[in-house]
């Protein structure tokens, strides 16, 4: 029998479109609070964002996640099961025998792994065109005192700049990096997404199967969509807010050449960061993370599982 289910790939997509839409506002806040300066909290995070930027501003660089983020939670869904029918292939030598823990667990970090070399890339342009505010006064100042001719031209022409984006959209963004950084820049932050990815995908995957197996009546063929909904936002609040340090160190690194270079990698960001602000540095965004996993998650689940009971009800 063949383990390879294309329906788990198209209901991926469905699901991952659907979470997209929802999750991206609070997204661009995340992203902010991490690898933003001037924002005391959440709350004021969002309403400097609105004065500034208008509603729009929530939703920049949408059209991107939009394109790529379907595909990637369309492939991660679909490796996902799919891996598992594997190694019950292998394991059991059926594939319809329902996966242990200890295969879940195995197939949701091989799933996180994967996730890397496609999710890398997309998450750094997103995060680009996310932070695509200018370089502050105090930088702009700070330059026109390094290179400047004492006149302060060089200050106004730099000041100046504040009202043209560095990236004119995702293609440009993606050959300005490809550019000046290489094929390398795309990658940059990746191992810190390892670092969050294998263990969040372990603890997206395994508590939505516990609470979906919690929540469901006994005696149905398939779960109840109010327990999808609920099993798939409790789990995502959890690896969220689990993955955020991890997910504050992937940001800073991936936002970091925008404007100039300040960590030299993983290790000397994590230090540099502590310095500076703290360990609390490393529960930025948390709250909001808790947050936007939720209603992302619970979209996520109950589009792909109603996709795949359309699907296999043909």
């Amino acid at each position: 029998m063949n383990c390879f289910h294309l329906d788990d790939f198209l209901a991926g997509w469905i699901g991952g479109a659907s979470s997209v839409i929802v999750g991206h506002p609070l997204d661009t806040v995340k992203t902010r609070l991490q690898a933003g300066k001037g924002y005391k909290n959440t709350l004021h995070c969002v309403l400097q964002i609105y004065r500034k930027e208008t509603f729009a501003g929530f939703f920049k660089g949408l059209s991107f996640p939009l394109a790529s983020i379907t595909v990637y939670n369309s492939v991660v869904f679909g490796f996902f099961n799919n891996t598992q029918r594997v190694i019950s292939k292998f394991r059991h030598g059926d594939e319809r025998q329902p996966c242990g823990m200890l295969d879940m667990t195995l197939a949701s970090m091989l799933t996180g792994l994967m996730s890397v070399g496609l999710g890398a890339p997309v998450d750094l342009v997103k995060i680009r065109l996310q932070m695509q505010i200018l370089p502050c006064l105090a930088e702009n100042l700070n330059l026109a005192g390094t290179t400047g001719n004492g006149n302060g031209n060089i200050a106004v022409r730099s000041m100046t700049l504040q009202g043209h984006p560095t990236y004119r959209g995702p293609i440009h963004c993606i050959s300005s990096i490809l550019q000046t950084e290489g094929i390398r820049g795309l990658y940059r932050g990746a191992g810190a997404m390892v670092l969050r990815d294998v263990p969040g995908y372990t603890l997206y995957f395994i508590p939505y199967a516990l609470f979906r197996r919690w929540l469901s009546s006994e005696g149905r063929s398939s779960p109840h969509p109010c327990s999808i909904w609920v099993s798939g936002g409790l789990a995502g609040s959890i690896s969220w807010v689990t993955a955020t340090p991890a997910d504050v160190v992937k940001s800073r690194l991936q936002a970091d050449s925008l404007h100039t270079r300040k960590y030299r990698g993983i290790v000397h960001c994590i230090v540099q960061s502590y310095k500076t602000e703290g360990i609390h540095v490393f529960f930025r965004g948390a709250s909001v993370n808790a947050i936007r996993g939720f209603p992302m998650s619970a979209t996520m689940f109950l589009g792909y599982e109603l996709s795949l009971q359309f699907f296999r009800g043909f």
